[in-house]
């Protein structure tokens, strides 16, 4: 049966394991973009076109036909490994994050040779992947929702497929300026932004990133329809957020995150080990803020929840070490025996974050550039008692909540420690009006809205 709405995205709401019997079982999908689509396509009648990521995976698309064990229909596709590694670990996680996000060292990196050429003819094969299943899925004029920086090509190739269809793009990450932009081969940087330029609507998280888009484009191409282009920023949903972060599991972790913090105030963190994420400079900061103010020590606790991200990559598998070296050397240089000045997990545990936001005193959102970032709008929502939220000019989120939050330059460690500093010692009155305005800021436009402004431009 065709679908008249249609959303393509390389990860999909649910995935698939194999229980102890070796039995195959589903699983919701993980990852900010995932939970705010499936909000939002609540009661619809779309299906989620997707990439299979794991053998688990694999299997569950060899049964034929809709995968219907999440909240939305999905078609998932079995691309040849050898393709989803090329096109996913070494284009769109090696190359267009690092560019997007203004990360690589220019010195050394990138190279772009005849491996990498190879690299490139696989991101490619996997966007013709997604458009072809895209094309077969649609509907007569249906509306195809193409989410981020893994498909930039499917909208050209849709085009050209399926012209009677409707087509947007939304890029969840940054957007690069015209001068970093241009490190890509002139062919991709070309390639790329005529694959956007097909859609009948481009967005982006804020006015930032799309403005970064247009200048690009009119740079390469000579031109860029800006009637095109929109901003949709994300926010959440305060009662789904906060009727989980009641429930039993969250709890339980809250009263054993009490019984390890005891009476200090909480600094709190909840991030991916990911370069872009500045876990590092966040907490050399604390350290410099135990050092330039000892009142604090043995009064204050930084809870640092750093995920294991991309860890088929050396480089993240390199900084993961680096975080967990970082903590090592500021509880190495203050801690006691009565006291770990960071108490630092690696593990994915949602719940025990949940509860730490709930917990929170200040917030540390540091990032040295991202699309959005979406703990920066949780935390304060999640907030029982009001917290002081610390963001990084460079998050797309500073757009909505700079006047109520405590602003960084991510790059300054000295500024940043100030910063805390000036967060932890903050009376009760002005943080309950900081996170007052901050919780309005994120909740004024949810995931069905932010969604159904992307659907309503294609109109």
């Amino acid at each position: 049966m065709s679908a008249p709405l249609l959303v393509a995205a390389n990860r999909g709401p649910v995935s698939y394991a194999y229980d102890d019997d070796g039995r195959l079982v589903a699983r919701r999908g993980g990852g900010g973009m995932v939970s705010g689509l499936v909000s939002a396509l609540g009661g619809s009648d779309a299906v989620w076109v997707c990439a299979a990521m794991s053998q688990a995976d694999r299997e569950a698309t060899r049964r034929g036909g809709l995968l219907t064990d999440g909240p939305v229909p999905v078609r998932m596709l079995d691309i040849d490994p050898d393709v989803f590694q090329r096109a996913y670990n070494e284009i769109a996680n090696s190359t267009l994050w690092f560019v997007n996000h203004l990360l690589y060292d220019t010195p050394l990196q990138p190279r772009f040779d005849a491996a990498w050429r190879h690299q490139w003819d696989g991101y490619v094969a996997y966007n013709r992947a997604f458009a072809e299943a895209l094309a077969g899925e649609a509907a007569d004029g249906a509306q195809v929702m193409v989410q981020d920086y893994h498909l930039f090509l499917v909208p050209a190739m849709l085009r050209d497929l399926r012209p009677d269809v409707k087509i947007a793009h939304f890029t969840h990450t940054p957007w690069a300026p015209p001068d970093y932009f241009a490190l890509l081969p002139d062919d991709v940087a070309v390639e790329i932004l005529r694959g956007l330029a097909a859609a009948d609507h481009v967005g982006f998280l804020c006015e930032r990133w799309s403005k970064a888009y247009i200048a690009c484009a009119t740079r390469v191409l000579g031109d860029c329809d800006t009637s095109k282009v929109g901003v949709h920023a994300l926010g959440v949903d305060p009662d789904d957020l906060r009727e989980r972060s009641h429930r039993d599991d969250v709890e339980t972790a809250l009263a054993e995150l009490r019984a390890e913090v005891g009476d200090c105030a909480v600094l709190v963190r909840v991030d991916r080990t990911e370069l872009s994420k500045n876990n590092v400079r966040g907490i050399l900061a604390f350290g410099e803020l135990l050092r330039e103010h000892p009142e604090h020590r043995e009064r204050v606790v930084h809870v640092v929840f750093a995920y294991p991200s991309r860890q088929d990559l050396r480089v993240y598998r390199d900084y993961t070490t680096a975080v967990m070296a970082a903590a090592g050397a500021v509880n190495d240089e203050f801690g006691t025996d009565d006291w770990r000045p960071v108490l630092i997990s690696v593990r994915d545990d949602y719940p025990r974050s949940l509860a730490a936001m709930r917990l929170a005193d200040v917030l540390v959102v540091n990032p040295v550039r991202d699309g959005m970032n979406l703990v920066a709008k949780e935390g304060p929502v999640l907030s029982d008692a009001g917290v002081v939220l610390l963001l990084s000019r460079e998050t797309g989120a500073a757009a909505e909540l700079a006047g109520a939050a405590l602003m960084l330059n991510p790059y300054d460690i000295e500024a940043t420690a100030a910063r805390m500093h000036e967060a932890i010692t903050m009376d009760r009155g002005e943080r309950g009006d900081r996170c007052a305005r901050l919780v309005a800021a994120a909740t004024a436009l949810p995931p069905d809205r932010w969604f159904a402004d992307q659907v309503a431009a294609l109109r």
